[in-house]
């Protein structure tokens, strides 16, 4: 068993993603490519020279150079206890998510023609689930009579809630499902990520939004029309399936609906004419 072999292992034993895998495995053959060393032989200044390297070019996000300390680290320092990885990694900048407005949603939404692609667009704004889980999704996985609906393994393996929109339920059970089935499929079954990201893209375009929109906005959207709806945070944080109310707090920031409502000091002075 060769040394990629035993990190892809022992990341899935400890119940890394498939995807999480995928980007660890990568970084770890960029930084032996750099090295031109094996790991036996590797030191704490090639792991310096290589994130510092990575860090100055400016081609790569803070968020990439973080991502890819901890992939050597789970390597290096968990898996062959060298202890050698200890830079800092660079601040990952705080952004605020990007959000749709409701008449955006609406242009999103009523520039789609195609049934199959319009069902999609009203699920991902209306629950709120991950690109992920919206491809993995079944019909058996949906409550009709409850209005709910599970999604199975999601991010960190944990089942949760998702709520139905009444909209949607009854579009959807017009189309006699059988519970086997995918919600939404492609042409081998499974509709694709990618399918699903150009999709929502194409969207946006269509409707004139100049806004970056990707299928993360429809969630970030979700989350913030709810918190303007008086929806109470924690609530909000079980229907995204946020393990921290830390990660929720973010919508707080986004949501303008509610400053709208401040009024100024100015407005209540009583001035001279």
């Amino acid at each position: 068993m060769n040394n990629f072999e035993t990190l892809e292992t022992e990341l899935k034993l400890r119940g890394f993603s498939q995807r999480t895998v995928k980007t660890y495995l990568f970084y770890n053959r960029k930084f032996l490519e750099f090295t031109k060393k094996e790991p036996k032989d590797v030191t704490e200044d090639d792991i310096r020279k290589f994130l510092a390297e990575k860090m100055s070019s400016g081609e790569i996000a803070s968020s990439s150079v973080a991502l890819m300390k901890a992939a050597l680290k789970f390597y290096y320092d968990d898996m062959l206890k060298k202890g050698i990885v200890n830079i800092k990694a660079p601040k990952i900048a705080n952004r605020l998510p990007v959000v749709l407005t409701r008449t955006e949603v609406k242009r999103l939404i009523d520039s789609t023609t195609n049934e199959k692609h319009r069902l999609l667009l009203l699920l991902l704004y209306s629950s709120g689930l991950r690109l992920s889980e919206c491809v993995n999704l079944k019909y058996g996985d949906i409550d009709f009579s409850e209005g709910m609906g599970w999604v199975r393994s999601g991010k960190g393996k944990k089942d949760r809630m998702f709520i139905l929109s009444n909209k949607l339920r009854d579009e959807l059970l017009a189309k006699n499902p059988k519970a086997q089935d995918y919600v939404f499929k492609g042409r081998d079954g499974q509709l694709t990520p990618r399918a699903v990201q150009k999709l929502v893209e194409r969207a946006a375009k269509r409707a004139g939004i100049e806004k970056p929109v990707h299928v993360h906005t429809l969630r970030h959207t979700f989350a913030t029309h709810l918190l303007e709806n008086g929806t109470d945070i924690r609530k909000i944080q079980k229907l995204l399936g946020h393990t921290n109310l830390q990660t929720t707090q973010i919508y707080t920031s986004v949501s303008t609906e509610e400053l709208k409502k401040v009024k100024s000091p100015l407005d209540n002075l009583e001035l001279k004419e």
